[in-house]
């Protein structure tokens, strides 16, 4: 990709280039046993039950995006790549600290809570970072711009769930604040098909680029 800087770039291309390991961090969105796990996914695949009304959902957690993300995070460990997590948990037990849209939803997960923690098959390892937030926007309800200037981080690899909702205003957000972002396609689900592919293209090309895991990690790879 051209090395010429981003106003004198042609169109497109400078957002396409590819990250620089050393200045570049991933950030696993919401993937916390509150969003999914074994039993959700076996109510999601009983007849009847609320959540067999976002089977498909489920299913692509358990099928695509936790092996992806697994394979993913222990690529950019190995190349010595940040691997940071947010996950929606209050401050807390009760909640006040909560923003006032999760306050109407009633979504409140407590401080501390198993709810809040990451799925263990991608959770962080050693001392990675976690940053709870009470919004859609990790960028705009916590430090992390604070936080990732002081990591040197300049290229953001952005997936989780839901594409369509956390996701995406964290890629919008971060391309705002001008970080460089690459949306990691197969690692990202909504509560529908459709909605995942609506916002997927909404992002492409727009605020980020758009790479499948292998496509990822075969960059990391590259990048060594």
């Amino acid at each position: 990709m051209s090395d010429l800087p981003a106003i004198d770039a042609p169109k497109g291309t400078y957002r396409e280039r590819n990250f620089e390991p050393g200045r570049t961090a991933l950030l696993n969105i919401d993937m916390q046993n509150g969003e999914f796990n074994q039993d959700i996914l076996a109510r999601a695949r009983t007849k009847g039950t609320p959540e067999s009304k976002k089977r498909a959902f489920y299913e692509r957690i358990a099928e695509t995006v936790l092996p992806n993300q697994a394979r993913l995070q222990d690529a950019a460990r190995a190349a010595g790549i940040e691997v940071m997590f947010t996950v929606i948990e209050s401050l807390t037990q009760n909640g006040r600290d909560r923003s006032l849209d999760h306050k109407i939803s009633g979504l409140n997960v407590a401080k501390g809570s198993w709810e809040a923690k990451v799925i263990e098959e991608v959770g962080p390892r050693g001392d990675e970072i976690i940053i709870p937030k009470t919004a859609s926007g990790i960028f705009n309800a916590t430090n992390i711009s604070y936080v990732l200037r002081n990591l040197g981080i300049d290229y953001l690899v952005i997936y989780g769930v839901v594409t369509d909702q956390c996701v995406e205003s964290a890629i919008r957000d971060a391309a705002d604040r001008g970080f460089l972002v690459t949306q990691v396609e197969d690692c990202c689900a909504a509560e529908t098909p459709e909605n995942h592919a609506a916002s997927i293209e909404a992002m492409r090309g727009h605020y980020c680029r758009t790479r499948s895991t292998d496509e990822v990690i075969a960059e990391i790879l590259a990048g060594k």
